[in-house]
């Protein structure tokens, strides 16, 4: 490829962790002096998922409509669905190579080598077998005030609903003291806050030697402060030990943000999810960290319609999240994925009711949201201020440390700042208005 065709767009579906790693793919090109474009780019990148066959579906979508706007880029398609499902996206028109998670690092080595043509169009092995956790640059370029850092890959839990597995491959982690230097570095570029982001951040350090865990790792972040403020992903329900918790409510860096997949509050449907806590379990957990830090915001992940589900155990989920002082839900609809257990299951639910329980559940996740930022009306939050402004309103945004997003009418220099906001008003739609 010639010097002066230096034009490249990325498109990324998915997860925090494909974000994070589009991320350092963004930034290894602009410093090798590639321009992004939206359209005529000369090298088109796409990152994509497959947790549901809705997303593989707009992962098909997405890389269809680059390769129309971009005729001449050569395309590359990696991620889960390329882990996935790799032979039917080599089928698609226009795609020149594929790049499965075992060998995502090297992308950039693949783009510095398309000056001539590369011998294979498939870059992929089984990733099952990977045991190295792949680093990637940790501080990113653009437009994101809040970076996310990949500290962990992969997942030992085999739900039996769950693709992530087959397509991550097993649990594996970056060292802590990687991780430190990680956010150092970040601050040193003038970063205020990182999102610590895995598959499965709960089991982060396990696989290491000498064995360490997620605990000793916030532990000395807390006490070493590498970085202003730091809020972690998603970790699972029977991971969120008490001493975390505790650390969380005592830190002054530390998010008192928690992001908690429940998938089902119906203990029989947990069992055949391979969920390994119960109803109960969950109900104590949320009631600790409420008791401790009432301030804290508590989203859960829901799964609707998993087989066999039936109104009861509907009705359980529901009433469970309805009972408890959650902040927000992503409901998702369950969508059979081959090679799961889950897949092979007969006692499937009918679409139509799967979307009534869906719209229910949605519903239920605005009303807790509404009530969660209500409780703020009147008092002050410290907020990070984003970079951009709101397209509808001309506003600042910004997010505090438990995750309420806010509107600012105020000056474009408070942008990558921590200031103090009164919050004033809730609107209809759950939009949170603040004066500095």
């Amino acid at each position: 490829m010639k010097r002066s065709m230096r034009k490249f767009c990325i498109t990324t579906l998915g997860c925090k962790v494909n974000q994070c790693e589009s991320d350092a793919l963004f930034r290894y090109l602009k410093e090798t002096g590639w321009v992004s474009a939206e359209e005529n780019a000369d090298i088109c990148i796409i990152n994509t998922c497959t947790v549901t066959q809705k997303a593989s579906m707009q992962s098909r979508q997405a890389i269809r409509k680059i390769i129309r706007a971009n005729p001449h880029a050569k395309i590359i398609v990696t991620g889960c669905y390329a882990q996935a499902d790799a032979d039917d996206i080599r089928k698609i028109t226009g795609v020149h190579y594929v790049v499965g998670h075992s060998d995502k690092h090297r992308i950039s080595e693949l783009i510095e080598s398309l000056t001539q043509k590369a011998s294979d169009d498939l870059f992929w092995h089984d990733v099952r077998h990977e045991r190295v956790f792949r680093e990637m640059p940790a501080i990113p370029i653009g437009e994101r005030t809040r970076p996310f850092l990949k500290i962990q890959d992969g997942c030992d839990a085999f739900c039996t609903y769950c693709i992530v597995p087959y397509t991550r491959g097993r649990s594996r982690s970056m060292r802590p003291e990687k991780v430190l230097e990680s956010l150092r570095l970040m601050k040193d570029a003038g970063y205020k806050e990182a999102v610590l982001s895995g598959v499965h951040l709960g089991c982060y350090a396990l696989d290491l030697i000498p064995k360490t865990d997620l605990f000793q790792l916030l532990r000395q972040i807390d006490e070493s402060e590498p970085i202003d403020r730091v809020r972690l992903s998603s970790v699972e329900p029977h991971e969120l030990r008490d001493e975390i918790i505790q650390l969380i409510a005592n830190s002054q860096i530390l998010c008192r943000h928690f992001h908690i997949p429940l998938q089902s509050g119906d203990d029989d449907v947990l069992r055949r999810m391979r969920r390994p806590y119960s109803r109960q379990y969950f109900r104590e957990l949320i009631l600790k960290i409420h008791t401790l830090m009432p301030d804290a915001a508590i989203g859960a992940d829901i799964l609707v319609g998993f087989p066999g589900e039936s109104d009861a155990a509907f009705e359980n989920t529901y009433c469970l999240i309805q009972e408890l002082p959650i902040s927000y839900l992503h409901v998702f609809p369950f969508s059979a994925r081959k090679n799961t257990p889950a897949a092979a299951y007969s006692d499937n639910i009918l679409p139509e009711i799967v979307k009534t329980r869906t719209r229910r559940l949605r519903e239920l996740g605005a009303v807790k949201r509404a009530a969660f930022y209500r409780q703020f009306i009147g008092q002050t939050l410290e907020v990070l201020v984003e970079s951009s402004r709101d397209e509808r309103t001309g506003l600042l945004k910004g997010f505090s440390s438990n995750y309420v997003p806010v509107f600012i009418d105020g000056e474009s220099d408070l942008a990558n700042t921590m200031v103090r906001v009164v919050v004033d008003n809730i609107s209809k739609d759950n939009r949170v208005f603040c004066r500095v």
